[in-house]
């Protein structure tokens, strides 16, 4: 079992913020009445974060209700506000506007249920930092803490429920990559870095994206990664899509087992469309080993590679090409994700560093069988 993996974890344990919640119930409260009309007299109800899900940005739950033409409102809200820098942000940057950008393109412009996002504030003077307003989407999750396959809703449900899950999941996907991606409208999802494809700066992004992760350390299996991903690098760049970035069922909502909501668009970006679909592939596989190394079962039949391209393939007409390749890179990107979440343990006083630093990155011997050839084989 890999270290620091208990199976009696409670997600209440896990420090997210040094914000005071209260602080932030009031701070809403005034910002909200600055958006309404001006005899709304808003009133904002107690704020939490949830627990089973999102290590990234600082997501805050929140009711509201106010006047409006002579009628009491009552509304659910999600405010997702950009870290602290001094809560040891996964990122090093949070671009809340092309978040708020993408989400109400992506909304506009195909069926992906998006929810609807009312308020981008800029001004960090509200609640410390830049943040935006969307309305909550009602639905369930398949949850990270404990992830989904050491038992949940997911396991529970019947083959032919899982089944469908992961149609419609993957038909996400589907439908997001049809939205055509060459505008100027949606330069903002660029990386404007070296590189002469989309690929190629997507690729760099990561590379800077360590450095600044690893800081004084090194991370062996980390950098093996990214010189085998170097060496087999595809032939072939299909076309840049909207690549939703962090493409898996934990950040997607479901009434029944149809998606109803499709959350955290922070890793939004034009990239090819193996990007969104490897990404979908690898992180089940990385809470499905998770599960194994701790006796569990899981769910070995559901998101598998050969299935999950053939539906998005048979939905699009287009075939994926070099799909292993694209997953070792998704276990690359989550590898860096990995080594900060641990930093960001380490700075809240709840972890050391270990003597073996690759340990902390539970998916390693994933990642090591994948460039010695052996996981495909």
């Amino acid at each position: 079992m890999p270290p620091d993996i208990d199976t009696e974890f409670d997600p209440e344990d896990v420090k997210k913020s040094s914000r005071d919640p209260e602080a932030m119930r009031a701070s809403l409260e005034r910002w909200l009445a600055t958006q309404l009309p001006a005899d709304a007299k808003p009133t904002v109800g107690e704020v939490s974060s949830p627990s089973a899900t999102g290590m990234s940005s600082e997501t805050l739950l929140f009711d509201a209700r106010w006047s409006e033409g002579g009628k009491t409102v009552e509304q659910a809200f999600v405010a997702r506000v950009e870290p602290d820098a001094n809560d040891c942000p996964v990122f090093p940057a949070y671009d809340l506007d092309a978040q708020y950008k993408v989400m109400r393109h992506v909304r506009e412009n195909s069926g992906v249920p998006v929810p609807v996002v009312r308020w981008l504030e800029t001004d960090a003077s509200h609640l410390g930092a830049p943040f935006f307003v969307m309305e909550r989407a009602e639905g369930r999750v398949p949850p990270d803490v404990l992830p989904y396959p050491f038992g949940s809703w997911v396991t529970e449900a019947s083959a032919e429920e899982r089944r469908q899950l992961q149609d419609e999941s993957v038909g996400v996907l589907v439908d997001l990559h049809t939205i055509d991606a060459r505008g100027s409208e949606l330069d903002f999802l660029d990386f404007d870095l070296p590189g002469a494809t989309p690929l190629e700066r997507h690729f760099e992004n990561q590379r800077r994206f360590y450095q600044w992760v690893r800081g004084d350390r090194r991370h062996p299996i980390i950098e093996q990664s990214f010189a085998w991903l170097e060496t087999n690098w595809p032939s072939v760049e299909g076309e840049a899509v909207i690549s939703w970035g962090d493409s898996r069922i934990g950040n997607m909502m479901y009434d029944g087992f149809t998606p109803s909501a499709v959350l955290d668009w922070e890793m939004a970006a034009r990239g090819p469309r193996e990007l969104d679909v490897a990404w979908m592939i690898f992180l089940h596989c990385f809470f499905q080993e998770i599960a194994i190394s701790a006796g569990q079962e899981g769910l070995p039949d559901f998101l598998q590679p050969a299935d999950v391209a053939a539906t998005y393939q048979t939905r699009t007409g287009i075939e994926l090409a070099h799909l292993d390749w694209y997953q070792v890179y998704a276990g690359l990107r989550h590898a860096i994700i990995m080594a900060r979440i641990h930093q960001r343990s380490v700075h809240f006083g709840q972890a050391e560093w270990p003597e073996d630093i690759d340990s902390v990155i539970y998916h390693r011997p994933t990642l090591e069988k994948m460039i010695d050839g052996s996981w495909w084989k």
